[in-house]
């Protein structure tokens, strides 16, 4: 049984900043991805790459930080990509029509 604890894994590589997202994204973490996210946005020079091979679950709350974050990464003409997501969250993605929004691998 995998944990459901949520981790956040940020990867600088020159201009590219990565996030590995583990674990759940619920109501109880989506405060402290917020801070996390933002914190890199704040700091970031270029894209972003979400990796969410190790994500098992995100809520509606974790999708509206995300929305928020491509809104703000956006004004400085930079993108959030996002890849490795498993079915079920794809698939959340595609009902909620974000497949559009995000660049998603």
């Amino acid at each position: 049984m995998e944990s459901s604890e949520f981790r956040i894994t940020k990867e600088l590589d020159g201009d590219r900043t990565s996030i590995i997202l583990s674990g759940e994204i619920d109501i109880y973490t989506s405060q402290t991805f917020k801070n996390e996210l933002n914190e890199v946005i704040n700091t970031s020079k270029g894209d972003i790459y979400i990796d969410c091979k190790e994500l098992s679950y995100i809520d509606s709350t974790g999708l509206g930080i995300l929305v928020g974050a491509l809104k703000e990464i956006r004004k400085e003409n930079n993108n959030i990509y996002i890849c490795n997501l498993k079915d079920n969250i794809k698939k959340l993605f595609i009902i909620t029509g974000l497949d559009k929004l995000f660049k998603i691998d």
